[in-house]
């Protein structure tokens, strides 16, 4: 997927600790792609961020422009919150 970060997300990513390649990584295969308000979609997938505990790492994105535009990055223990089962 092409893309640029926003100014918000690659402020994100830095004060998170959040590796560039690990959201590339969603964005070129996510575990799920779910809408999100105002038009945008989160990929997502279960990452293991080392410690053997399973996060999920979201990636919000505006995937109808061009290029697509990375709003912002999080991970979160609350897996259950997000997830959806199919």
């Amino acid at each position: 997927m092409r893309y640029v970060l926003s100014a918000h997300a690659a402020e994100a990513l830095e004060e998170r600790g959040i590796p560039l390649a690990l959201v590339e990584s969603v964005l070129e295969r996510p575990e799920q792609v779910l809408p999100e308000r105002s038009g945008r979609r989160a990929y997502q997938s279960q990452i293991d961020f080392g410690g053997g505990k399973l996060f999920l790492l979201r990636v919000i994105v505006n995937d109808t422009a061009d290029p697509a535009v990375v709003v912002t990055v999080y991970r979160t223990s609350r897996i259950g919150k997000y997830w959806r089962m199919s």
